[in-house]
């Protein structure tokens, strides 16, 4: 009877923590669909890196495709951490379109929680020579309301 009940236990604080657990944040839409919710848009993490790195931004391929950010060396995709194993396949994409060597920098709203998901793409990128990065929010230099200085961004809407 003691084991049951110590089960039941252990059953009901896993799932009180289970939301807690998650390394992602979820909203729901106006028509009712379930998504991961970021607070900054993925553009705000890739011009601030872009810039930084003298690349360039949204550089348009002879497919209509786009690379996040072209430098002298790199084709590179940025995307969120849940979206880890896309953002590989777009990097080598974009390395064919340009000639350059692919990387992938992966945005890490929750570096703790999320750094599985770096993990997984650092692993792959160093068996197919493909370059690995991640960025979190210090890349964007919050201002007090935690906002970002990238115009476009949703931080900025009300």
């Amino acid at each position: 009877m003691m084991k049951v009940s110590a089960m039941i236990n252990s059953a009901i604080v896993y799932i009180l923590l289970l939301p807690m657990a998650t390394p992602f944040e979820y909203k729901i839409c106006n028509l009712g669909w379930k998504h991961i919710s970021h607070k900054h848009n993925e553009a705000s993490y890739q011009n601030a890196w872009c810039s930084l790195n003298g690349g360039i931004a949204e550089f348009k391929n002879k497919d209509f495709t786009r690379v996040d950010c072209l430098t002298n060396t790199h084709a590179i995709e940025f995307d969120f951490a849940d979206k880890w194993a896309q953002s590989l396949g777009q990097a080598l994409h974009y390395s064919v379109m340009t000639g350059k060597k692919p990387k992938v920098i992966l945005i890490l709203d929750e570096p703790y929680k999320q750094m599985i998901y770096f993990k997984r793409v650092q692993k792959i990128g160093e068996e197919y020579k493909i370059d690995t990065e991640y960025v979190t929010n210090d890349i964007l230099k919050l201002n007090k309301e935690q906002k970002c200085s990238y115009s476009k961004c949703k931080c900025h809407n009300k």
